[in-house]
């Protein structure tokens, strides 16, 4: 190996773990508010790359129907929990979030997407239609069971992986896809050329990290945030109202998914089922991080794509069991450190 390799490598690896930093990111972001670990995670990101790449083409992407059947399931079961209470105010609040929103996005979508864009608003399109995702899913899947114990809420986010995945085959097809460049061109960087789409990837995992970290310490939402993860009762009690901060933490998941989405399209070609292996790496990462630490993660899916980078050049075959073997000495050394309690 010279160093003109090493350095396509490196670069390569930070490529690839800036992308699983961001997915680390919301996985930590989630559990530490609901206990869930997302596991759907990753579905989030091939909606995000497969809503581009058929917004480049001006055909108009099938997660516009599928957000309307998500906010039509989270209505109906709105209008469930209400049959013994209604309210005027909880169910004109539903209606607006769960029916007229989806409409308005997918009227939108569909005056747009025959038009030729440019990149920026293509993207941000993308992100309208993906991140309200999030706030469905949470209500439909795991706002019933937020009281239940961790094992519940992991056998339900296989259950969502599985359904999200199958519905990624329905709604998009068995054909990969991928999208242009937001921006084109490269830099140079000594003797490495350095793509611009890559720059935009190192850009949004920088500015995820301070926007969480701004975002946690110094607004009240975001300390309502960590106080219903320290306490969920006891968040309660004072007044924080746990399902708006459940429902926060899963609109910011899958808004971060879709930019993931949206900045690997352009690098990669992208299935229905693609999001899963790229999630499952970001797991990796988030396990390192103790499902606790944003900046732990971080850098650990750094490491993560570095690894993933060396592996393929070495034994391209075994790079994925590499990987994946990361996690056994972090599991290994925690279930030794850790004291161990019984759930309440």
């Amino acid at each position: 190996m010279d160093s003109t390799i090493l350095a396509f490598l490196v670069q390569d690896g930070l490529t690839n773990g800036a992308i699983y930093a961001l997915l680390g990111l919301a996985l930590v972001l989630v559990f530490a508010v609901t206990r869930v670990i997302f596991i759907p995670q990753g579905e989030f990101v091939a909606y995000g790359a497969l809503t581009l790449a058929l917004l480049d083409t001006g055909r108009m992407p099938g997660t516009a129907l599928l957000l309307l059947c998500f906010g039509l399931a989270a209505f109906l079961l709105d209008l469930w929990s209400m049959r013994h209470r209604p309210r005027i105010g909880e169910f004109s609040r539903s209606v607006l979030v769960n029916l007229v929103l989806p409409v308005a996005i997918y009227g939108a979508t569909w005056i747009l997407a025959p038009m030729q864009l440019n990149a920026a608003v293509k993207a941000l399109l993308t992100m309208a239609i993906v991140a309200p995702m999030g706030l469905y899913v949470y209500r439909i899947a795991y706002r019933p069971l937020a009281d239940a114990s961790v094992l519940v809420l992991l056998i339900t986010s296989v259950g969502v992986h599985l359904a999200m995945m199958g519905l990624g085959l329905v709604f998009f097809g068995a054909e990969g896809l991928r999208a242009r460049p937001l921006s084109g061109g490269s830099f140079m960087l000594g003797f490495l050329p350095i793509p611009a789409q890559a720059l935009w990837i190192y850009g949004c995992t920088i500015a995820a990290m301070v926007g969480l970290y701004v975002f946690f310490e110094k607004t009240l939402l975001g300390k309502a945030l960590r106080a219903t993860a320290v306490n969920r009762l006891g968040a309660r009690l004072v007044g924080v109202r746990t399902q708006l901060t459940g429902g926060t933490a899963f609109i910011l998941a899958a808004t971060i998914g879709a930019v993931s989405g949206v900045l690997i399209a352009p690098i990669t070609t992208i299935y229905y089922d693609t999001g899963f292996l790229i999630g499952l790496k970001g797991f990796v990462a988030a396990i390192i991080g103790g499902l606790a630490s944003f900046p732990v993660t971080a850098l650990a899916a750094l490491g993560v794509g570095l690894v993933e980078a060396f592996a393929s050049f070495f034994a391209s075959n075994f790079k994925e069991i590499i990987v994946f073997t990361l996690i056994i000495p972090v599991l290994i050394w925690r279930s030794l450190t850790t004291d161990h309690h019984e759930e309440d």
